[in-house]
């Protein structure tokens, strides 16, 4: 080994390409998954509804104050998750998010399994994973908090 631990380009034209653009991977996931989480819960406000939301967190799945629980989820899945993708207060967002997406996993997920096909809980550990990923990293570049200057 020649002591570099970056792998050599087979193209080495695309350096400056790539060097121009090592800023964007973050705000691309950042946007994607907000975007995601989003269109979920536009979907349980409009085609839902809070209370069947509820209904559905207390019977199907037993959870104790199901109201406050549908109203947090849509509330973090709508606006939590438009601040995602701007960038704004993005730390304490994602980390409910994933908290909310653990909740999720065990509460309706598990007993299904693995499999997304099955209902199973591979889709949710995932946004999960993610959400805490961008927890721990914050907003980033290219974000309202950098912007400002401050974060969680």
């Amino acid at each position: 080994m020649n002591g570099s631990s970056e792998p050599k380009l087979i193209f080495p034209g695309l350096a400056g390409f790539y060097a121009s653009v090592a800023d964007l991977w973050y705000p691309m996931i950042r946007v994607a998954i907000g975007a995601i989480l989003f269109m979920h819960g536009y979907f349980k406000l409009a085609n839902l509804g809070i209370a069947r939301v509820a209904a559905n967190f207390g019977t199907n799945y037993g959870l104790p104050m199901p109201t406050f629980l549908a109203y947090t989820a849509v509330f973090l899945e709508t606006v939590g998750a438009i601040c995602i993708v701007i960038g704004l207060f993005t730390r304490f967002f994602a980390a409910a998010i994933a908290i909310e997406l653990l909740i999720a996993m065990f509460a309706a997920h598990w007993v299904k399994g693995f499999s997304v096909g099955a209902g199973g809980y591979e889709y949710v550990l995932f946004l999960g994973i993610v959400m805490f990923a961008i927890a721990l990293r914050g907003g980033g570049p290219y974000s309202v908090d950098r912007l400002i200057g401050r974060e969680l």
